[in-house]
């Protein structure tokens, strides 16, 4: 009993961590990404460009587009998304298993 106490609560601490660790990359990306798009349209608008070219220019969004692809893998994996494998979908494989293995008992 104490075991499985114990064993409750590191599952915890450690979705906890988890989640404490994506909410710090999610910051850091805000941050960071305001900055160099800051310091970017900046730059740009001083060269001559109005403010749509330089804050629609891919230079100016590269980073926050690739760093975001990275941001949302992370989330998936914190938060245990995945459309493809729900566990509905573990749940009917397991019974079309269990239903085929009492069929080839039957037979025998």
């Amino acid at each position: 009993m104490e075991a499985n106490k114990r064993d409750k609560k590191l599952r915890a601490r450690k979705k906890v961590n988890e989640l404490k660790g994506f909410y710090t990359h999610l910051t850091v990306y805000v941050l960071v990404n305001l900055f160099i798009i800051t310091v970017s349209v900046v730059i740009r608008m001083n060269q001559g460009e109005s403010f749509a070219e330089s804050i629609f220019n891919f230079g100016s969004l590269m980073t926050p587009f690739f760093w975001g692809l990275g941001l949302a893998f992370h989330a998936v994996k914190v938060f245990s998304f995945n459309p493809l494998f729900s566990k509905e979908w573990e749940e009917r494989q397991i019974r079309k298993f269990m239903d085929e293995d009492r069929e080839d008992v039957k037979k025998y």
